[in-house]
């Protein structure tokens, strides 16, 4: 299984990407629309590798530069303890 959103965390959608509320904490966090894509990759269950390859095929990028971008969002959201391993 894939890492998901903890049921505690808010989401909304807007024109520049998704805000997220931590509801234990209050906190607000902001994704862009490439970290929200590599959110919703992540809870439908593909790897960081199959994510990085996307992106990097999608935005014309470095794939070793795409792979540390999804590592960088990803190891963020886990510091945050938005996301909870199954």
């Amino acid at each position: 299984m894939s890492p998901h959103l903890r049921p505690d965390i808010a989401t909304t959608h807007t024109e520049h990407g998704t805000v997220l509320l931590d509801g234990r904490t209050g906190r607000y966090y902001q994704l862009n629309p490439t970290g929200t894509r590599i959110l919703h990759a992540l809870e439908s269950g593909h790897t960081p590798a199959q994510i990085a390859t996307q992106l990097a095929d999608l935005h014309h990028l470095d794939p070793d530069r795409a792979r540390r971008d999804v590592d960088a969002i990803t190891t963020r959201l886990h510091t945050a303890n938005l996301l909870e391993d199954p």
